[in-house]
C-alpha cells in the first residue's frame, strides 16, 4: 500500500510503503461501529442518579383523607405519580456501560478505520512535525501553510513544545501511536502520521 509523503506545504511529495495487513483492508461498517460505540460507552462515568419515593425529602403525612374528597387516594406526597414525588425507577451509580472489545476484534478494526482514511485520502505521512517555541500561534500557522484544519497528529514522541503549542486549539489533536482511538480517526478530516509512528502503528496493529 502507497500512503502520500506531504512536505512542509502541504503537497504531496512522494509516496511511502506501508504494510497491506494494516493500511489495505477492506471496510467492514459493522466492526468499526461496534468499536466506535464501545470506545464511547467505555468512556461514560455511569455516576448518574435519582431518588426514589423513599430517598426524596417529604413527609409521610397522608396528604387528605381517604373517602369523601373525591380525588384519587393518596398515600404520600413522594409517590412517583405526584409532582415532586420520587422516580419509579431511578437510576443509580452502580450502572455498567462498560463493552469488551477482543483483542483480535480491535486489532483488525483498527486496521480497517486505517486502510479507509487512506483509500479517502485522509491519511498522510509527514517526515517528522517538529516547533521550535512553545505557542500556539506558530503551530496554527504550519497548519495554515499546510491547509489543514481539523487534524489528528500522530507522532512517536509528543515533546513539550508541540503539547503545549496544541492544546489550545480546539480543531487539532496530537498523540502517541498508543493513544490512538478509533474516535478521534473517524472525527478528524484529516489525519497526519510522522514516519517514526508509522512503524510503530504498523508494529502494533500488523
Amino acid at each position: 500500500m502507497q500512503i502520500e509523503l506531504l512536505n512542509e506545504q502541504g503537497q504531496s511529495a512522494a509516496t511511502v510503503d506501508a504494510n497491506d495487513t494494516v493500511f489495505g483492508r477492506d471496510y467492514n461498517e459493522t466492526l468499526v461501529h461496534q468499536m466506535v460505540v464501545a470506545y464511547q460507552a467505555n468512556a461514560r462515568q455511569g455516576t448518574r442518579q435519582q431518588k426514589n419515593r423513599e430517598t426524596v425529602k417529604h413527609s409521610t403525612k397522608k396528604p387528605f383523607r381517604q373517602k369523601g374528597t373525591g380525588n384519587a387516594r393518596a398515600g404520600m406526597t413522594s409517590s412517583p405519580i405526584w409532582r415532586g414525588g420520587g422516580r419509579a425507577f431511578p437510576n443509580t451509580p452502580e450502572e455498567n456501560f462498560s463493552q469488551k472489545i477482543n483483542k483480535k476484534m480491535y486489532r483488525v478494526g483498527m486496521s480497517v478505520i486505517l486502510s479507509q482514511l487512506v483509500r479517502d485520502g485522509r491519511l498522510s505521512v509527514v517526515d517528522s512535525l517538529t516547533i521550535d517555541t512553545p505557542k500556539t500561534k506558530a503551530l496554527a500557522s504550519k497548519f495554515k501553510a499546510m491547509n489543514l484544519d481539523s487534524v489528528l497528529v500522530i507522532t512517536e514522541n509528543v515533546d513539550e513544545n508541540l503539547y503545549l503549542a496544541s492544546r489550545n486549539l480546539g480543531h487539532v489533536l496530537v498523540v502517541e501511536p498508543r493513544y490512538v482511538d478509533p474516535l478521534s480517526l473517524v472525527y478528524y478530516k484529516k489525519v497526519l502520521v510522522t514516519k517514526a509512528a508509522l512503524d510503530k502503528l504498523q508494529e502494533m496493529f500488523a
